[in-house]
């Protein structure tokens, strides 16, 4: 009986260790117009998630799996985004500067990782980020260095009568009429905090904050505001667009290389 327990407690010794996995942020910026997109989809290569996957796992020596903040669509890009993943390296803090290096030696060139901040095992970048800030941009003289990075559009636009429509969407809640159809959300309901337009060398800059957006939603709401810019329609056809809730309704959706997500925010001391 002795020799049996011996053998069993050898056994159990020799029992691979269960391996410890830390949660990790990373603040990162694409420019996402060789992209489709952020998000990883079956038969649609080169998306921005994908891309990371790739390079954190050759890094790491380990399978990552990254989780962002949010999804961007095809051309879209982020100055200003947030993703997590989990791995079984404990060194990043210690050694920043040379995890750093070696994820961006490996990156293309249209992605960089500005830093890697350890967080509690159950942050999550995408649920617990209480805001996010888009910014559209519309260039009025032809400008090939812009061709990627902003909607060439020289028509004469009522900056008053678009921060008039602006403002109305901090009335209402459902903006359905500005959501792409057939998504996989349960609301619609959105929470507006700031929207308004300024023009800045040439450039018509719509900056555009909520709790949370539609797929699509924040180039169909440029695309309707344009509209009340070239007199098409007024601050009163706006709202009963809004009120349809029907996306027929409202003005086109500008193209994609005009759009940057350029702040994501987290509750205060998230990162303490």
């Amino acid at each position: 009986m002795l020799f049996k327990y011996i053998k069993i407690c050898e056994i159990n010794l020799c029992l691979p260790l269960q391996t410890i996995m830390q949660r990790y942020f990373i603040h990162l910026s694409y420019k996402g117009t060789a992209y489709h997109g952020w998000q990883t989809q079956k038969n649609t290569p080169n998306t921005v998630q994908q891309v990371l996957n790739e390079k954190f796992s050759i890094v790491l020596n380990e399978k990552i799996e990254i989780t962002g903040c949010g999804r961007t669509d095809t051309g879209v890009h982020a100055k200003d985004f947030y993703a997590h993943f989990d791995c079984s390296q404990t060194d990043f803090m210690e050694n920043q500067n040379k995890w750093l290096y070696k994820l961006n030696s490996v990156l293309p060139d249209d992605i960089v990782v500005f830093e890697i901040i350890k967080v509690y095992n159950k942050a999550n970048s995408r649920f617990d980020a209480i805001s996010r800030t888009y910014q559209y941009v519309i260039t009025q003289t032809k400008n090939p260095f812009l061709i990627d990075t902003a909607f060439y559009c020289n028509s004469k636009f009522d900056l008053d009568a678009m921060n008039s429509a602006a403002k109305l969407l901090f009335t209402y809640s459902d903006f359905s009429c500005f959501s792409k159809s057939k998504t996989q959300t349960f609301t619609n309901n959105c929470k507006v905090t700031e929207a308004f337009w300024k023009n800045e060398n040439n450039q018509l800059i719509f900056t555009i904050t909520a709790d949370r957006f539609l797929r699509n939603m924040v180039r169909a709401i440029v695309g309707t505001l344009l509209e009340v810019g070239s007199g098409k329609i007024s601050v009163e056809d706006l709202k009963k667009i809004i009120e349809s809730k029907n996306r027929s309704n409202a003005g086109m959706s500008v193209s994609a290389c005009g759009l940057f997500l350029t702040k994501v925010t987290y509750p205060e001391n998230y990162f303490n």
